[in-house]
């Protein structure tokens, strides 16, 4: 809608105001031509457009007056160069005006007038008219909200000063004495409406004659602010800037404003201020709550408050990198472990913090290190399970993943064993071999050797060792030892000599002698055997017969080959070192049922042997 709607009123067609119409149109142009913007401060400017201001500040005037037009960039910037322009043709082009001095134009005729200054878009058209008529009512070429306005009824000295009246929308206004100006102060929406003015000549009774009637209608000084959030969704707990966007127009750039911030409608900071911007360091996610902002001038004759908004804000998604050096993640024993943690997506600043996990999946702060870095010097065994780090802002605690430290110990010089604990061993027999390291990191090889030949290897995960069987035989007498390796470097034991015997040619001798013995025995055997089945039988042999009762003693016996005691020679030795074990066979015979039993013959003992 057009800031001013003017008609013509009047008793007489001669009073009307010649090229009313036009004016009316030529102030809708002005007011509502388009602005190309751009923001400073947060606060929308017409940059890029010329601006026409005049002196005094009027649209309408008596023939004979004049006004001066004055053109000039946002901000009142005095260009270098202006064009200037009546009725779509040039009518003076000023260069190198000096600074201070103001490039303007005086115009006496009606018409429509702009500028163009420094190449910039050119100004709104303004329409000027100068009138025969005895009154005109004179405004300015706009209102905005807070503004301070001057209606004034100009008149010719024919008509007197005491009979103007002012009208607003067909009712008289009261005007200071003998003055014909209304002073506005703060113009707001209830100042809007058609005014007109009125007079006639002192003394007459003529009807009094009516001014061009001015439709004032108060702009807003700017449109209800933007509030705007940059970034538009935050991360939990980053940084936010908001942003109170208005628009000034171009002829009202020096209006100072102040700009204020809520959040559920409780004050932002300490207050408003003259930025449009307002800067939250973290904004979290439970702070997704309403916001507003508002705009309003010094001394508040206007202020508008934007349309409230929620922030939505994300969840903050950590993303780790965790360095490691060694980059492998397989460290030696007696190496330098440095673990490095990087955070990305989550504000700062942050604190970190370590942990470990052992294999009995224990967990442990490690207190030494706050800090992304954590490094140790030498690391040992007992420094291996996996590792993570914590960074920690005012609100959040992020977490990142584990990563596995494998530390890797050489293997200890193996030790040899035998199975039957003994270094000499018959031919034939079988032999078990075990080497084991008391210290070292799985997977360990072993490899047995005799006299550095490999008789074979095998490979363990657990702390047992290996082991190898074979079968002896006398050319294997030797050496033999074990090597272990589990890629840090193999590590061999000390050599065990093991001596292999061949007990053919050792056993004929035994034998022999066994062999004789035993015959010696079945003899003497089968000779007691007669001797006892012919006493059975009653006969008594021929000694016996002619023996006397009055022997005292008895007779020995006359065959001593049958021995008491037969002591056999060794058949098996499993180690000729140790002592040789023999076996002792006896044979004794019971004693006769006779009185007289005080003593035993060599015979009688055979004979208990025997029956034994």
């Amino acid at each position: 809608m057009s800031p001013w709607n003017c008609k013509q009123e009047g008793s007489t067609t001669r009073e009307q105001m010649p090229g009313s119409f036009p004016l009316c149109v030529a102030l809708t142009q002005l007011w509502l031509t388009l602005l190309v913007v751009t923001p400073v401060n947060g606060v929308y400017e017409a940059a890029l457009q010329s601006v026409v201001s005049l002196q005094p500040p009027w649209t309408t005037f008596f023939r004979g007056e004049a006004v001066m037009l004055t053109c000039y960039r946002f901000g009142f910037y005095i260009p270098q160069k202006i064009k200037w322009y009546q009725k779509r043709k040039t009518l003076k082009q000023t260069q190198g005006v000096l600074v201070g001095k103001a490039p303007t134009l005086e115009v006496r005729e009606s018409g429509e007038y702009w500028c163009q200054a420094d190449g910039l878009l050119p100004s709104m058209h303004v329409y000027l008219e100068f009138s025969e008529a005895s009154l005109v009512l004179q405004a300015p070429p706009a209102v905005f909200e807070g503004d301070s306005v001057v209606l004034r009824c100009h008149t010719k000295k024919s008509l007197g000063a005491e009979t103007l009246k002012l009208y607003k929308n067909g009712e008289a206004l009261e005007l200071p004495h003998q003055s014909s100006e209304l002073h506005i102060r703060h113009a707001n929406l209830k100042d809007n409406g058609q005014y007109k003015c009125s007079g006639k000549q002192a003394w007459s009774l003529r009807s009094p004659y009516y001014s061009n009637a001015v439709r004032v209608q108060v702009q807003e000084l700017f449109p209800h602010p933007v509030l705007m959030a940059r970034p538009s969704q935050p991360i939990d707990g980053s940084p936010v800037t908001l942003t109170c966007q208005t628009q000034l127009p171009a002829q009202k750039s020096d209006a100072r404003l102040q700009f204020c911030f809520f959040r559920n409608l409780q004050p932002l900071g300490s207050g408003c201020s003259s930025t449009s911007e307002f800067h939250i360091p973290a904004i979290w996610a439970e702070e997704s709550m309403w916001y507003q902002c508002k705009a309003e001038t010094v001394n508040s004759q206007a202020r508008k408050q934007s349309t409230a908004f929620i922030i939505p804000v994300q969840r903050a998604s950590a993303e780790f990198q965790t360095h490691i050096v060694p980059a492998s993640k397989l460290v030696f024993e007696g190496q330098l472990l440095l673990l490095n943690c990087s955070v990305k997506g989550v504000p700062g600043p942050l604190n970190f913090s370590w942990y470990k996990r052992d294999m009995l999946n224990k967990e442990t702060k490690i207190l030494k290190s706050s800090k992304a870095e954590f490094k140790i010097s030498q690391v040992n065994i007992s420094d291996a399970g996996e590792y993570h780090c914590e960074a920690n802002n005012s609100r959040r605690s992020f977490v990142s993943r584990a990563v596995p430290i494998t530390i890797k110990v050489p293997v200890s010089q193996p030790v040899l064993t035998l199975s039957t604990g003994k270094t000499q061993a018959l031919e034939g027999d079988l032999m078990t071999l075990h080497c084991q390291s008391q210290r070292g990191s799985p997977c360990i090889l072993y490899e047995f050797f005799y006299e550095n030949v490999s008789l074979g290897n095998s490979s363990t995960l657990s702390g047992g060792g290996a082991s190898f069987n074979f079968s002896m035989s006398k050319e294997q007498s030797g050496n033999y030892y074990c090597t272990a390796d589990n890629g840090l470097g193999a590590q061999r034991s000390e050599a065990i000599r093991i001596s292999v015997f061949d007990m053919t040619k050792n056993r004929s001798v035994p034998v022999a002698t066994g062999i004789t013995v035993g015959l010696l025995i079945m003899a003497v055997g089968v000779f007691l055997f007669y001797c006892w089945f012919s006493r059975k039988a009653g006969g008594k042999p021929a000694s016996e017969a002619s023996r006397s009762p009055s022997d005292s003693e008895p007779q020995e016996p006359t065959y001593y080959n049958v021995p008491a005691c037969i002591e056999l020679q060794p058949v098996y030795s499993n180690d000729p070192v140790e002592n040789v074990i023999y076996t002792e066979v006896r044979r004794t015979q019971p004693r006769r049922k006779h009185a007289d039993q005080e003593s035993e013959s060599p015979r009688s003992r055979c004979q208990m042997a025997e029956k034994n």
